[in-house]
């Protein structure tokens, strides 16, 4: 390499078959002998419980996209729903372990509302597999339709879905014309303030590069984000006709950090404030800076996009199967009858 409230939402029954225990290969030992480590998540959004894998696990990398609009988020919690909770419970009927053991890790902590496209999380498994294909698509038959497992492979000791990141990207959909399109009301913010296109696209150039995001992060999650230096690598604005699409790619992002900066550039499209507001917000450091001329943007225009990781870390390890992108079905031929 987008504040609805969350319906309530029951796993689809199981039925795709699960994968026989011919698909899997019970051993000794994973491929190298080696240790895995990973922390479980809690309820609270907290990862005090370390879960320290011993020599018999494997480890296992999902790519996930998912629209937002009903969940809580991805953060487990079992009401409202949330993305990670219904990710485990069809993991825990594919795999028959318990959550405990499976340690589920997602590379981020989408809000509710949010959409991605190419969420990434690893999960263990004492057992290795034949073949990915079987429990691939018996994921997805227990997931909701709104939930896809796109991709579903090994993955060394080494990778970590939050850890091993390199960047992310994350995009943010504004409509803007005086009527809203219909089919993209839950995916992108309309805006019936006709925006000042360049003088986005001035202001978002002031974000690139390595600050302190201090002034842009909400002070509820502080706590999570120790370190508020981030490095932006791009910031893009993209037309397509009425619809307005901000790209950016950076290192990390503190809490809501995307929203609040779409938010301010919102202001600045409309001319309310100059695009020389942005370095001046930035120095400051302070979150009541920022508040000063804008509040977040609602969450539905947010997508996470896409995640780079360390190149060596997406290797295959040895004697594990190959990654499943999905199958198709086919159907069989048969024999015309004669007469």
């Amino acid at each position: 390499m987008v504040v609805l409230t969350a319906a309530s939402v029951t796993v689809p029954p199981p039925t795709p078959l699960l994968p026989s225990p011919t698909n899997l290969h019970h051993h000794s030992s994973p491929p190298n002998n080696l240790t895995y480590h990973s922390k479980l998540q809690d309820g609270n959004g907290s990862e005090e419980k370390q879960e320290e894998q011993n020599g018999h696990s494997y480890k296992w990398r999902l790519l996930i996209s998912y629209d937002g609009t009903r969940f809580s988020g991805w953060q487990y919690q079992k009401s409202p729903p949330t993305i990670q909770c219904l990710i485990e419970q069809a993991l825990t009927q594919v795999t028959k372990l318990e959550r405990k053991d499976l340690c589920l890790v997602g590379a981020s902590r989408t809000d509710a509302g949010v959409h991605a496209w190419g969420q990434v999380a690893h999960f263990f498994t004492p057992f290795n597999y034949d073949s990915l294909e079987s429990a691939h698509a018996a994921m997805n038959g227990l997931l909701p339709p709104d939930i896809r497992v796109r991709e579903f492979s090994a993955a060394l000791p080494e990778f970590h879905a939050r850890f091993s990141v390199r960047s992310k990207i994350y995009t943010y959909k504004i409509y803007n014309d005086a009527t809203m399109d219909p089919f993209q009301r839950h995916y992108a913010y309309h805006s019936t303030y006709k925006l000042n296109t360049a003088a986005i696209k001035e202001a978002a150039q002031f974000f690139v590069g390595e600050h302190n995001f201090s002034s842009f992060v909400n002070t509820s999650r502080t706590s999570y984000s120790p370190n508020p230096v981030k490095n932006i690598l791009r910031f893009d604005v993209i037309e397509m006709g009425p619809l307005l699409q901000l790209e950016v790619e950076g290192s990390g992002f503190l809490y809501r950090q995307v929203r609040n900066m779409v938010a301010l550039l919102l202001q600045i499209g409309r001319e309310a404030i100059p695009p020389d507001i942005v370095p001046k917000i930035l120095a400051s450091c302070d979150r009541r800076e920022l508040a000063k001329y804008a509040s977040a943007a609602p969450p539905h225009g947010l997508c996470l996009v896409n995640i780079k990781y360390n190149e060596k870390h997406l290797h295959l390890p040895a004697g594990c199967p190959p990654s499943s992108f999905g199958r198709h079905h086919t159907i069989r031929k048969c024999k015309l009858p004669c007469f």
